[in-house]
């Protein structure tokens, strides 16, 4: 498995693989797997060469935490990379009380998040993760959903990110410091809001989920330069853009967590047809597009399965004609100043 190493501020960084496995779907998202089913995705992604494991308190309110928990027990620390997120407590529900996520987790501990961006919350959420994890060392602490996307408004996005500044952000940089994690940053649907904390903080990571991919790289505008600029390592979450690059245009086909419009199927159709044009998936151009940016460590798409996780290793060893990305271009698919070349890797 190809490697990327990042060392931003000199304290030895990090090692990430190209390919890294996000466990939201291990918290038994969309549908229920067993401990033992979950167990094996993740023992055959390490089969598979893959080293970076990222989590959240959220994944299955605590039960994803939980199962890395099996997992990494036993395995030497030195020989993987390992984040998890802070913004949310998990706080037990009482009975009659709703708990987070129905409908999207199932078969989960009941419990409802409280959000919280403050010095205290950060501490007490890294306690409890590592009670969870069942670890010595967390590598990455991301702030959690701070956006749009999650909180309803620009405004109730706003107050979230002042409260990181003014408190949380405060905890990461001590954390740092004392060398109890070796980086930080955010894990974000929204590049915007990415590129709001690296004007105001000294921000190592960002894990952007879904806006820099085949088929969106508005980021390309101020963010990703910004981020090269400051020596800023991105992790591309949802490189598939919620399905619809890995499964195709067809009917009921998801794009940004919801059923994709119809000018979006559209152009995947066409981005679809340039790849079959160069006998390529298209859900392989789509993993190894972003990695064409000198700014990104790793992609991590989802999957629950161990045939799901194979397919990612086929994708991050897929081979790629420069020509595909050319024609993208030329068609208009694909921005200009996008790019394409390979770069290198150990």
């Amino acid at each position: 498995m190809k490697t990327r190493h990042w060392d931003r501020i000199g304290n030895g960084g990090l090692t990430f693989t190209e390919l890294g496995f996000g466990t939201a779907p291990l918290g038994n998202l969309y549908r229920a797997i067993t401990d033992d089913d979950a167990h094996a995705v993740l023992s055959r992604a390490w089969d598979l060469g893959v080293r970076y494991f990222d989590t959240a308190p959220l994944y299955g309110l605590g039960l994803s935490e939980t199962r890395l928990n099996r997992f990494l027990r036993g395995k030497p620390r030195g020989d993987y990379v390992l984040s998890t997120k802070i913004g949310r407590l998990m706080r037990r529900c009482e009975p009659g009380e709703e708990r987070t996520g129905e409908g999207k987790f199932f078969d989960v501990p009941a419990r409802c998040e409280v959000y919280d961006y403050s010095y205290d919350g950060v501490m007490r959420s890294l306690e409890f993760s590592f009670e969870r994890l069942g670890v010595d060392s967390i590598d990455i602490l991301y702030a959690h959903d701070l956006d749009v996307f999650t909180h309803g408004s620009e405004a109730a996005r706003d107050a979230r990110l002042a409260e990181l500044m003014a408190g949380g952000y405060k905890a990461l940089l001590s954390l740092r410091e004392q060398g109890v994690i070796k980086a930080f940053g955010a894990g974000l649907n929204e590049w915007q809001a990415c590129q709001w904390l690296t004007e105001r903080g000294d921000f190592d990571l960002f894990l952007l989920a879904g806006r820099y991919t085949l088929l969106e790289q508005e980021a390309l505008d101020s963010f990703l330069p910004l981020a090269e600029q400051r020596g800023i390592g991105i992790v591309i979450g949802g490189p598939y853009n919620s399905g619809i690059l890995a499964t195709g245009p067809k009917p009921g086909a998801f794009y940004n967590y919801d059923i994709a419009s119809q000018p979006i199927l559209d152009r995947v159709t066409k981005i679809e047809a340039v790849c079959q044009s160069h006998g390529v998936r298209m859900v392989d151009a789509a993993f190894q597009f972003p990695l064409r940016h000198s700014a990104i460590v790793s992609v991590i798409p989802g999957g629950q399965g161990v045939a799901e996780m194979e397919a990612n290793c086929v994708a991050a060893r897929a081979e790629i004609p420069p020509a595909l990305w050319a024609e993208l271009k030329a068609q208009g698919l694909m921005r200009e100043d996008a790019p394409v070349g390979d770069l290198s890797a150990s």
